[in-house]
């Protein structure tokens, strides 16, 4: 999906593989779910070392990526983690960090301290029984002598009882702004909610005239809506890239499995209908895997198309997807539907990534508004 141009980016992967292998194994997200946790701020943290929350970073603020494209190598970084369904903040870390970067006049601090390990963050940006809108949050932020007082819910906030700051999206005086939150305010709570994922959290957080001074609100008025948009397209990527990586892994071992599988004294892979089947799920891949590099691409240069591309990449990569799975389960036969195999696991990471930050559905009228737009 990403493509390995120099030696230092494939040592990255190799390196991130390497870990991933041996700390975030499939056996290690089967633990943490059997002990009700998300993931432990120690890897996390020994993740951080290896560069994993710098890479939208730029130097002067004490991060630094591999290529020189943060993007690419992150992006690259979320397709090894989906080969293993790995736990760990590395959306709602990046994201955040995508958006203090591109105002970090007061937040240094709290940049160090996420690039370090030492902070989880996360986007506060969904409302209670509402679609992703970012632009009308119904969280109000209300002016004070001091600063500003925030008062509303959001929910759907991935490891919101595992953080310690939240970018909490808010309505100030009709216009859309952010504001860094840690999460031991006074007024605020925080309340686990559960997810078809076995190791992705999610929180319902509860503002109540929470205070917060002059230097929490990222950026200006005017800078706002870019600034969020930014954090949008880049959450988008990373998860069509990790759908990517859940596909390659999946593809894999399903192909292996026809190879080994036998019926009446041959492959299952042999058969021209498992034939054909195995075929189209190989160029709906690569059509993924395509849709995905492209909108990285325009992301990672800021291209006035970036918009789009990120549509069409969610549109396409999270509707094939579940699809291309429930084959794999079913090439499977009865041991597909166990508990005891893994299918279950990456296509309840596929099925949760279809609905956040908006549905195929969603994307598909974005793209064709898009268009519209453009043709006009």
């Amino acid at each position: 999906m990403t493509d390995v141009a120099n030696p230092e980016q494939m040592l990255f992967a190799s390196t991130a593989q390497a870990f991933l292998d041996k700390e975030a194994s499939l056996t290690k997200v089967r633990e943490l779910h059997s002990q009700g946790s998300s993931f432990d701020p120690a890897w996390w943290q020994r993740a951080a070392e290896l560069g994993w929350a710098s890479l939208l970073v730029p130097e002067e603020l004490g991060g630094g990526s591999v290529s020189g494209d943060g993007l690419a190598d992150l992006a690259l970084l979320a397709e090894q983690a989906g080969r293993s369904v790995a736990p760990g903040p590395l959306h709602p870390v990046s994201v955040v960090l995508a958006g203090l970067v591109e105002a970090p006049a007061g937040h240094e601090d709290i940049i160090e301290s996420l690039v370090a390990g030492e902070t989880v963050a996360s986007w506060a940006v969904y409302e209670p029984r509402q679609p992703f809108q970012p632009s009308r949050p119904s969280t109000t932020a209300t002016r004070t002598e001091s600063g500003y007082r925030l008062d509303g819910v959001k929910d759907r906030v991935e490891a919101g009882t595992d953080c310690g700051v939240l970018l909490v999206v808010a309505d100030c005086a009709g216009e859309v702004r952010q504001f860094v939150v840690p999460t031991d305010s006074p007024g605020l709570s925080v309340t686990a909610q559960k997810s078809v994922d076995l190791v992705k959290s999610y929180a319902c957080v509860q503002f109540d005239g929470v205070e917060v001074d002059e230097s929490a609100v990222v950026g200006t008025a005017d800078q706002s809506a870019a600034i969020i948009e930014r954090q949008r397209q880049v959450a988008l990527v990373l998860q069509c890239a990790e759908l990517v990586g859940i596909l390659d892994a999946v593809l894999t071992f399903t192909g292996q499995w026809l190879m080994d599988r036998h019926s009446f004294g041959r492959p299952l892979a042999s058969y021209q209908a498992l034939k054909h089947r195995a075929a189209n799920n190989k160029m709906w891949f690569e059509a993924c895997r395509a849709t995905t590099a492209g909108a990285i691409t325009a992301v990672a240069e800021r291209s006035p198309d970036a918009e789009k591309l990120v549509s069409v990449a969610k549109a396409y990569v999270a509707e094939r997807t579940p699809v291309i799975l429930q084959d794999c389960v079913q090439l499977h036969g009865g041991i597909g539907v166990t508990w005891e195999h893994d299918l279950h696991v990456y296509l309840r990471r596929a099925s949760l990534y279809r609905a956040m930050f908006g549905s195929p559905d969603d994307h598909h009228r974005a793209v064709y508004a898009l268009s519209r737009k453009s043709q006009a």
